[in-house]
This record gives structure tokens, C-alpha cells and sequence, in this order.
């Protein structure tokens, strides 16, 4: 039985293995619409940054939100960006962060202007009337 047991957990762990080297050579994309492929911004532009991290189940409960409000409002840069396994995409959230003059709350999290919307809730409860806001004062 002993035996078994060490066999399965050495399967199990070369199999994790591989997982860990196989998803780590996937390359990590910004998402968004019409931004350039940075993960910045198009000057003049209203941009939505939303920020979220892979394995998050409130990001995956936000996610179909921002991306329906992204189809809808087509004007507006949606950038669509993980930070828990993008150092990149981190970065840019913690220089906005520290630009801004905000606390970094975490994912899933929407910086839109000078404005932070963290959460499952306070996301879609407060995201379309913001970008109905930035919209207003881009015209």
C-alpha cells in the first residue's frame, strides 16, 4: 500500500510539474479593444483599466460585466489586464496606484479616471455611470 501511495503522489506531482511548465510558456495578453498593444492608453480617449488576477473568482465573476460594457460603449478603452501572473501588468497598476494617490485594494479592481471601483459589487453597481461621466466630459 505504501508503495501505491508514492506512486501516486509522484504521478500527481509530475503532472503538476508539467501544468506549471506548460501554462508558463502561454503568453499573457492585455485584452481591450482599441488601445495599442501596449497595455497604455490612446491619448484622449475615455480608458476603463480593469485589473484582475487569473485563479480570482470575483475577477471571473466580473469579467462577462466589462466585457458586455466593453461591446457597448465601443468608444471607450477597455484594457483588460492580469497582474497576478503579468509583472508588467502589476507594474502598470502599482505606478497608477502610486500616480493617482490610491491605495492598492487588490482584484478585481477598475481605475477609470482618477476613480477606483474594487469588488464584485461596487464594479457593475458603478462602472457604466463613470464611464457615462468620462464620456460626458471627453465631448
Amino acid at each position: 500500500m505504501d508503495n501505491t501511495l508514492k506512486i501516486v503522489a509522484g504521478v500527481l506531482i509530475a503532472i503538476l510539474v508539467a501544468c506549471v511548465v506548460f501554462f508558463s510558456f502561454i503568453p499573457q495578453t492585455s485584452g481591450g479593444s482599441s488601445s495599442d498593444l501596449t497595455g497604455k492608453a490612446v491619448p484622449g480617449n475615455v480608458t476603463v483599466y480593469f485589473f484582475y488576477g487569473e485563479e480570482c473568482p470575483h475577477c471571473h465573476n466580473v469579467m462577462p460585466f466589462v466585457q458586455n460594457l466593453s461591446k457597448k460603449y465601443p468608444e471607450v478603452d477597455f484594457l483588460i489586464l492580469e497582474t497576478w501572473h503579468n509583472e508588467t501588468n502589476l507594474a502598470l497598476s502599482q505606478s497608477m496606484h502610486k500616480e493617482l494617490g490610491l491605495p492598492n485594494a487588490g482584484v478585481p479592481e477598475i481605475i477609470i479616471g482618477n476613480i477606483s471601483l474594487v469588488g464584485d459589487r461596487d464594479i457593475p453597481a458603478r462602472l457604466e455611470g463613470y464611464i457615462l461621466e468620462q464620456l460626458k466630459k471627453k465631448n
